[in-house]
């Protein structure tokens, strides 16, 4: 987990700072995330509401649609210990307009992944961190993964995550269920390692 927010601290453009936190924290698509605007960010509820995405199209074009699904217009919680770093974000870097949109370019466009990439220095902050092969997208897995630790129900996984299915949810679930029991094993290994080496010899 410390190794999100030293990712969004590595950011050569601090306009990122907030989008690295929120993507991950809430669980959130790169389309979905830099679709969203001023209102729909509840600092007091510690809510962020995701009902648009932006699609970059083949001919370059950015296009504002509603999400996927049904399951994909949700109301995500967020910590509050990305409360602060959001209250700054909004601050310093979001027109006080309501349908101000959080995250944009240099110039004002619709941030396009290839320019937040270059802008942010992604590449390089990977590496200065010992990480390769890293893509934002991974943000949002990393969400899932922290999410279903934290022991949430398959339902409440899958409202989180945008999904109407079981089987995305079902996944981490299950990752989760597999981590806690090489935790175990090791446990039992160190326990019964433990009580043999107290046995007397012969």
């Amino acid at each position: 987990m410390s190794q999100v927010f030293e990712l969004a601290d590595r950011m050569a453009d601090m306009r990122f700072r907030a989008l690295i936190l929120l993507a991950t924290f809430a669980s959130l698509r790169w389309g979905e995330a830099i679709a969203l605007r001023r209102h729909d960010l509840d600092l007091v509820a510690r809510t962020v509401r995701v009902r648009e995405q932006l699609v970059e199209l083949d001919g370059g074009e950015m296009r504002l649609c509603p999400v996927k699904s049904r399951a994909g217009r949700r109301t995500v919680g967020i910590p509050a210990a990305i409360i602060p770093m959001l209250s700054e974000h909004l601050a310093s870097y979001v027109a006080h307009e309501n349908d101000a949109f959080l995250f944009l370019g240099k110039k004002d466009g619709f941030l396009r992944g290839g320019n937040f990439r270059r802008a942010a220095k992604w590449g390089e902050a990977l590496k200065e961190m010992g990480l390769t092969g890293l893509h934002f997208h991974d943000l949002r897995h990393t969400g899932n993964t922290l999410a279903a630790q934290s022991g949430a129900s398959l339902a409440d996984l899958k409202a989180r995550m945008g999904h109407d299915s079981d089987r995305a949810a079902l996944i981490y679930q299950q990752t989760t269920k597999d981590a806690d029991q090489r935790i175990a094993g090791a446990l039992s290994a160190r326990v019964e390692a433990e009580r043999k080496d107290r046995r007397p010899d012969g």
